[in-house]
């Protein structure tokens, strides 16, 4: 293209007679049309000579310059007569400057010049820009002429023929920013925009409105209607980079903080879930915890052991113990004395058997059952079984002698025996006890009721696998109920020293 080719008029182009006089007789709708008639030719002879500019700097074809920039000039003072003629005609019809008039325009909508631009369109203009932008517009020389400078500039471009098209087209395609036309045949671009912005797919895409109609009413309802920005033709090139490159970044920021509260939600369903998962394992952790030493219950909940309420068959030591006289002195005792004597027992017990790592099948009253070898075996149950009994004794005496002082007359008594049981689970849903059936813990259970304060029985049975362990005395041959035979008993003195 040679700088000639600007000097012929189109053959083409249909010869536009414009009498100035018609403006005056104009609606302020009709003068905006006419306006936008007659600035469209000159923003392509402004917009197209700023491109060869720009091309012929880069190529340095330094002799189409002069020519190129008389060009723009002319279409600029030619645009400026037209806007000089219908902005005077029409603030005197109605008192609403247009953008254009000389200090009329509101400061948001004033054109910038460059060192009024932010320091986020600034690092957009320098950044290498990037995004998918749709341009829509009816004129094939708009479309044409803002996608080239677009293109330029580094975006991938779409194009649609009118606002019908262009919204088909966001149906197919996800764009990053829309450049809309305002005045459009059958469907212009306040209609567009409002369709855009009711579209829960479409409504946070950024809209800049172009057009060269200019009145500051048309401006205040694209914004109103949602637009982000409103530019009028022809545009400063640089302007127009950095209107776009703020847009795209506000955009880009939207679209992180969307991710970031997208995340965050999913944390959030994660955290809901881990904490589920927490409290079953706490107040599961707080059942085990019932019978179980701390330590052996999280090694339950670790998978370090099978499931304890699981049915199973199993070899174990039971200890069976209780305070003698309790009863009596339930009968003849207030309750808060009998709480009270309860509670020092049962912490007392309850510490030596978490440190001997037994586990507590049941306690009711002063009675209470603790086994070894269930639900994780242990070596020596039996040799815990009976260091337990005898530290419990030690301890239960120096509570007797605290007590007597009080005048509770109670005392204590042991029983212990070995064998297999079936161990698991015992009861209803909603309430499930952790629980050991067999011959073995009616033994222990009829031993502990035979013994004599202070005494720790155990059967010719237990007697033989330990004997080495501990110094005993015969407690006779005892006919126990459930036992068809008498069991030969023998009382714990002490370990062998």
């Amino acid at each position: 293209m040679s700088v000639d080719d600007f000097d012929r008029p189109r053959r083409d182009a249909p010869e536009q007679k414009i009498d100035p006089t018609v403006a005056e007789n104009q609606s302020p709708s009709a003068s905006a049309q006419i306006r936008h008639t007659l600035r469209t030719p000159l923003n392509h002879i402004i917009g197209y000579s700023e491109m060869l500019l720009e091309e012929a700097g880069e190529r340095a074809l330094d002799e189409f310059v002069a020519d190129l920039q008389k060009i723009r000039a002319a279409g600029k003072q030619l645009q400026t007569l037209i806007d000089d003629l219908l902005d005077t005609k029409t603030e005197n019809q109605t008192g609403i400057p247009t953008v254009g008039s000389p200090g009329s325009t509101p400061v948001l909508f004033r054109e910038s010049r460059p060192e009024q631009i932010s320091s986020t369109a600034r690092r957009a203009v320098s950044e290498h820009p990037t995004g998918h932008l749709l341009v829509i517009d009816d004129n094939e020389g708009n479309r044409d002429m803002l996608s080239r400078r677009l293109q330029h500039q580094g975006y991938q471009v779409s194009t649609a023929v009118g606002g019908r098209q262009g919204l088909d087209f966001l149906k197919t395609q996800p764009v990053d920013l829309i450049l809309l036309d305002v005045l459009m045949p059958e469907m212009d671009g306040y209609d567009v925009l409002k369709e855009l912005k009711t579209d829960a797919t479409t409504r946070d895409i950024p809209v800049i409105m172009v057009s060269a109609l200019g009145e500051i009413d048309s401006v205040v309802r694209c914004i109103e209607q949602g637009a982000e920005d409103y530019l009028t033709k022809p545009f400063d090139p640089v302007l127009l980079r950095a209107r776009i490159g703020a847009c795209l970044e506000k955009k880009r920021l939207r679209d992180q903080e969307a991710r970031y509260l997208h995340e965050l939600a999913d944390w959030n369903k994660t955290l809901e879930s881990r904490v589920e998962k927490q409290v079953d394992q706490i107040e599961r952790l707080g059942r085990l915890q019932r019978f179980f030493s701390p330590q052996l219950a999280e090694l339950i909940l670790a998978g370090g052991a099978e499931d304890p309420l699981k049915t199973h068959r199993r070899k174990i030591t039971v200890v069976f113990l209780d305070l003698r006289g309790f009863t009596a002195f339930a009968e003849t005792s207030e309750p808060e004395e009998v709480m009270d004597v309860l509670h020092e027992y049962h912490a007392e017990m309850g510490k030596l058997i978490l440190e001997h790592e037994g586990t507590l099948e049941r306690f009711t009253g002063d009675g209470m059952m603790i086994f070894f070898n269930d639900p994780v075996t242990v070596p020596n149950p039996t040799d815990r079984a009976i260091s337990m009994a005898l530290a419990m004794r030690d301890q239960v005496g120096t509570l007797i002698a605290k007590w007597r002082k009080q005048g509770y007359e109670l005392d204590f008594g042991v029983g212990i025996a070995e064998g297999y049981a079936t161990i698991g689970s015992i009861g209803f849903e909603g309430r499930w006890d952790y629980g050991a059936i067999g011959t073995v813990t009616n033994l222990a259970a009829r031993l502990c009721g035979e013994a004599q304060p202070g005494q720790i029985l155990i059967s010719q049975q237990l007697l033989g696998m330990v004997e080495e362990l501990i110094d005993v005395a015969q407690a006779g041959e005892l006919v126990l109920k459930g036992f068809r035979r008498p069991i030969t008993a023998y009382n714990i003195l002490g370990l062998k020293t």
